[in-house]
């Protein structure tokens, strides 16, 4: 069966993109290729989390591209802690935006949410789902407890 993964052309610094994902995503693993000059330069990298598979592509001599936020990379997490730990990580040198998205420092964009957000959404109650979308839509980063509070209807 086909696998569909991300191809992040970096233009600038492939190589410290890799290990800030590498440092942000618990259980990851990178490999990577290098040309055969002798300043040994990434050429291209693959980023293993969990079951998902980033490429990244040192892009910076073959001419600089730019993401949009049209595309973003989704990142369900467990908890709070997670989100927070995700969130902070991939913000460094980033912007923060709204709704749990985030623009990280190689013009990468990130969503990222936390699963009792996605069981909110899940679930049959119309006007609780309401209440946690206006909660969400007021949010940078994505805070469970608020989250929570707004599903449940407390004050």
């Amino acid at each position: 069966m086909a696998r569909v993964s991300p191809f992040l052309w970096i233009s600038h610094d492939a190589e410290a993109a890799l290990a800030l994902y590498e440092r942000v995503f618990a259980r990851s693993g990178v490999r990577v290729s290098r040309s055969s000059d002798p300043a040994g330069a990434l050429q291209i990298g693959t980023l293993e989390i969990g079951s998902s598979r980033v490429m990244v592509f040192n892009g910076e001599a073959h001419g600089v591209f730019s993401f949009t936020e049209a595309l973003s990379l989704y990142v369900s997490c467990e908890d709070q802690d997670e989100v927070d730990r995700i969130w902070d990580g991939l913000c460094e040198g980033g912007r923060p935006g709204v709704c749990g998205w985030l623009v990280d420092r190689f013009g990468v964009s990130w969503q990222v949410v936390p699963r009792c957000f996605e069981e909110m959404m899940a679930g049959e109650n119309d006007a609780a789902r309401t209440r946690a979308i206006e909660a969400m839509l007021s949010m940078s980063k994505l805070d469970c407890d608020a989250l929570h509070a707004a599903y449940d209807g407390a004050p």
